[in-house]
């Protein structure tokens, strides 16, 4: 953050993601005021930022903000300037202008939207309240000037909806943090062993009976215990449209996932016939109650396809994302090995082996998306076996297959576990709620680097960006997953929207600092986060007394970083 001025008592300093440039006018603190007389004065192409200011600005300060120029307004402009300094996802946001009290200014309606999501930071955290605090309040704002734009693309957040399934109210709620962070994508798991989530009206029994398993694992795969309350739950395709419609009114693009051909038991249960019927009894199979890697795998024949394209069909008309996630992770290929049926076609296709006839799954999907003007992405498994022209990587498993699909000229969004999973615990210590895998502190994830060192130039300009995942085997509400994101998804944002250093290089006492106006901005939006000294009594959630076991895996060391 480039500072021209000596420091005021304003809040332009408390800015998350940190912008590229703030510069402060005058020499003594000065503010401008907004007040009863204040109007909203939007340009063409900035609707969308004008009904999300008066509808939530708006009712956080009580201020009417009247349609219409003046001396007063607030103005909103798409301008050629912003967009040749920071792209149409930039913006320039100055405050007592000649003739505004602000003028926003975005290389686009992405970029207005993004200053405005400023704007509300600068007015300070009661301005993310419901209502007023104080009705007839004014409020002021210091006099700068910020000009900013985002390092990445794509900045995402991935929502597994499958393992527990979230209601839609709680996903418009997570649309609107992630608009309040300046990320731009919601990568939606619809679909898994543990619950399909999404209506296809030619597949009914995909909800009717893939939508509910009877009980839960309470805790990860290796706890004993077990919640014997059936879970389930799936959005309608009206759920959906609204959902894609919120998200798309605050620039938020809504990325589906209809995971295949593993993670695939939810859908062999509601229709067996998808499964591989010569090595299993399929018509016996249920959605799993369990969690972990599932060996039960669809079935490699040209009537599965054509069912997934069906399904893939509904999908593209509810979900306008140039992208489309098929999985393509954690597929076991032991089934295969033991079908006749799944050995004869590998010898009919000749794809050489089981990897083959993984790739061939992808391949095909890729094909047909690409004919629909959309995009195959997919976990880094599916480089195995050699990846389709076109396809892009969700790099997963560390480094290694994003680097390899990048240097191959492959797309790539980076989300090492190693950095990146929020399901992961924050701390050590037994009063974490039923943590898993490795500990990833808030300075952690401060310091991910989504650009690998030693990427060549042409491989670096392939990564599209970074993603954090959240995985729900052990979040079964909105305040579980709320602890677990927050506060990190805050350092995350600032990795994926602004232009650090090298992560030693990285200012985090300076972060640290700026988060204690930000923990006041969650509070004001009733995030339920990890408070930074540690869980309040009421989140902490150890086995119970007497009971020998850990609800979360066995804690793990620093894996390596590939």
């Amino acid at each position: 953050m480039t500072q021209t001025q000596t420091q005021t008592q304003s809040t332009d300093d408390d800015l998350i993601p940190a912008p590229l440039s703030v510069e402060r006018r005058g020499t003594a603190p000065g503010y401008v005021t907004l007040d009863a007389r204040t109007t909203l004065d939007a340009g063409p192409g900035t609707g969308s930022t004008a009904r999300w200011l008066r509808s939530v600005l708006g009712a956080a300060t009580g201020l009417p903000l009247a349609a219409g120029p003046g001396p007063h307004a607030i103005r909103l402009r798409i301008g050629e300037e912003a967009e040749r300094e920071h792209g149409p996802e930039g913006y320039r946001l100055s405050t007592e202008a000649t003739d505004a009290a602000v003028v926003i200014e975005g290389g686009g309606p992405a970029g207005v939207f993004w200053g405005a999501q400023t704007l509300r930071q600068l007015l300070g955290p009661d301005a993310y309240r419901k209502a007023p605090l104080r009705p007839g309040r004014d409020w002021d704002l210091p006099l700068v000037t910020v000009s900013d734009g985002p390092r990445f693309g794509w900045r995402g957040l991935l929502l597994d909806v499958s393992r527990h399934f979230l209601p839609k109210d709680d996903v418009l709620r997570y649309v609107d943090l992630l608009a309040a962070h300046k990320l731009n994508v919601l990568h939606l798991h619809l679909t898994d062993d543990q619950g399909w989530r999404i209506e296809i009206r030619r597949h009914p029994r995909l909800t009717e009976v893939g939508s509910w398993r009877a009980r839960s694992k309470r805790g990860h795969r290796a706890s004993p215990l077990w919640d014997e309350t059936p879970h389930g739950g799936f959005y309608t395709q009206e759920d959906i449209r609204e959902i894609v419609a919120y998200a798309a009114e605050r620039h938020v693009t809504v990325v589906p996932e209809i995971d295949l051909p593993g993670h695939s038991q939810a859908a062999i249960a509601a229709y067996p016939e998808l499964g591989n019927t010569d090595v299993v009894d399929t018509t016996a199979l249920t959605v799993w109650d369990t969690w972990g890697v599932n060996p039960n795998v669809l079935a490699p024949t040209e009537a599965v396809l054509r069912f997934y394209e069906g399904v893939f069909e509904e999908v593209l008309d509810l979900f306008p994302s140039p992208f489309v996630h098929v999985g393509g992770d954690e597929c076991p290929k032991d089934q295969w090995k033991a079908s006749p049926a799944a050995q004869a076609r590998i010898e009919e296709l000749g794809v050489g082996d089981e990897d083959g006839l993984q790739s061939w799954f992808i391949r095909h999907f890729d094909r047909w998306l690409a004919a629909r003007g959309r995009r195959l992405i997919g976990w880094d498994e599916i480089l195995e076996g050699g990846l389709a022209e076109g396809a892009a990587v969700s790099s997963w498993r560390g480094y290694a297959g994003g680097v390899t699909a990048a240097e191959a000229g492959h797309d790539v969004v980076m989300c090492p576990e190693q950095q990146v999973y929020l399901d992961h615990r924050q701390a050590p210590g037994d009063e974490e709620p039923m943590p898993i895998g490795y500990v990833r502190t808030l300075e952690d994830v401060y310091r991910f680097e989504p650009v690998p060192p030693g990427l060549s130039p042409e491989a670096a300009a392939h990564i599209l960006g970074a993603q954090a995942n959240v995985w729900t085997e052990v979040m079964e509400n909105r305040s579980r997953i709320d602890y677990q994101v927050f506060p990190r998804l805050a350092a995350f944002a600032e990795v994926a929207w602004s232009a650090l250093p090298a992560p030693e290089a990285r200012d985090y006492s300076g972060f640290e600092r700026r988060m204690h106006t930000h923990y006041r901005r969650l509070d004001a939006l009733g995030v339920d986060y990890r408070p930074p000294a540690g869980p309040h009594p009421r989140q902490r959630r150890p086995a119970p007394e007497g009971l020998e076991c850990t609800l979360g895996r066995p804690l793990e060391g620093t894996p390596p970083i590939v």
